[in-house]
């Protein structure tokens, strides 16, 4: 696990950018996995400006969703395939078949995730994998206690999780209570992963993720184990 350190939220951005344009241009057919959230905003955002710039294309890309609430339609504001589409899909001139998203409203949810396993290994796999870590140590929507070898599933989310995600709903009453995710062992099997911790809030769950040990009752501790890993952290995720 390699871990660097940059001053601030927007040098976090820059470097994350700067990574990621690298594989899109070097790898033949990428796949990227991409995360929601208020992290990756700035990487999403300077990806964006690049392309309209000229200096990038991609054509030759796809790209697959972390995961998505159960019950919201994608037009919702809150629904991460509607987060997507506005902070990227839609600026960077995708064909429909580039783009691959859980379906929270499927009828048969258990052969959503199934569908969407098999997309992602049809793919050969996801090249780079964009994640942020919740509090509790979440990655994806897998909280505490998620066995490491698990698939794309269903999962309950937990109250602090609903806590932290009632920023984005009207009311805390509103918010999903289940999700579809991809699995740890499906992200571990990812050829690369990109772990993006910013905040002060964060500092305690960073250190845990890098120096504590690997158990499931903190499933990001996992990415110890993964053999092309990168910690991207601002200076106030750590500790003093």
């Amino acid at each position: 696990m390699e871990v660097i350190k940059v001053a601030d939220y927007e040098a976090l951005s820059k470097k994350v950018c700067e990574i990621f344009i690298n594989r899109l241009q070097t790898i033949e057919n990428p796949v990227f996995g991409l995360a929601t959230g208020s992290t990756p905003k700035g990487l999403y955002k300077c990806l964006v400006e690049t392309y309209e710039s000229g200096q990038i294309s991609f054509a030759n890309a796809k790209f697959f969703n972390l995961d998505e609430y159960i019950g919201l339609d994608k037009s919702h504001p809150s629904s991460y395939t509607y987060y997507l589409m506005k902070k990227l899909y839609e600026h960077i001139h995708l064909t429909p078949d580039q783009i691959y998203l859980p379906n929270g409203n499927a009828t048969d949810l258990q052969e959503e995730c199934a569908r969407y396993e098999q997309c992602i290994r049809d793919c050969g796999h996801i090249d780079l994998q964009i994640l942020g870590v919740g509090i509790n140590g979440h990655i994806g929507f897998n909280e505490p206690g998620t066995p490491f070898n698990s698939r794309t599933d269903v999962v309950n989310l937990t109250e602090s999780t609903m806590r932290v995600n009632s920023r984005f709903f009207k009311s805390i009453d509103d918010i999903p209570h289940r999700a579809i995710t991809m699995g740890i062992g499906t992200i571990m099997e990812s050829k690369e992963i990109i772990m993006l911790v910013s905040g002060k809030h964060k500092a305690d769950t960073l250190q845990r993720m890098i120096h504590g040990n690997v158990t499931e009752d903190f499933p990001a501790s996992i990415l110890q184990k993964h053999p092309n890993v990168t910690v991207i952290a601002d200076e106030e995720a750590f500790h003093d």
